[in-house]
């Protein structure tokens, strides 16, 4: 396997890679390292969760999704998680269940996202990120499956972890 890195950034790695498959062809990829996410899906009771509408520049709109986060150095998944759980909702669980593991663009790059569901929710004092602009709002499962119905979740991994909870 041939590697070389075209760009490194605070967050991602791009390189293109030559590798041989199993049928002998040799494939030129071009690979985005990432460091990996950790999602959560906050129960407020077992028929309401707490979901975020927020702005994503990178595609200059505000979408539906659930609390999210890339892993920082070393972090285990379940450690992002409960702090993304706190920065993005004002709100720390007392229980997580993993639920799973989703490679969200497997085509082009190394991203696995896992999901966990938190309860016993309780109240925290958020320290927001400067550059994340979130509202969140409690909705019952109803209004989640309308909003997807109607094409306002769009946002896969949200979309993965609601599937996988049964809600949609």
């Amino acid at each position: 396997m041939r590697s070389r890195v075209i760009f490194k950034g605070k967050l991602l790695r791009l390189s293109t890679e030559e590798r041989v498959l199993p049928n002998g062809h040799r494939a030129h990829l071009e690979v985005i390292k990432h460091p990996g996410a950790a999602l959560v899906i906050p129960f407020v009771t077992a028929k309401k969760i707490i979901l975020l509408r927020q702005l994503r520049p990178v595609i200059n709109a505000y979408i539906y999704e659930l609390p999210a986060g890339t892993l920082e150095r070393r972090e285990r998944p379940i450690v992002c998680a409960r702090r993304e759980l706190v920065e993005e909702t004002g709100y720390a669980a007392r229980t997580f269940r993993k639920l799973g593991v989703i490679y969200p663009v497997p085509g082009y790059s190394t991203e696995k996202i896992t999901i966990y569901k938190a309860t016993d929710l309780h109240k925290k004092e958020v320290c927001a990120e400067k550059d994340e602009i979130i509202k969140h709002a409690v909705v019952e499962k109803q209004e989640v499956r309308q909003l997807f119905r109607s094409g306002k979740i769009v946002d896969a991994k949200t979309i993965c972890a609601l599937t996988l909870c049964r809600w949609l």
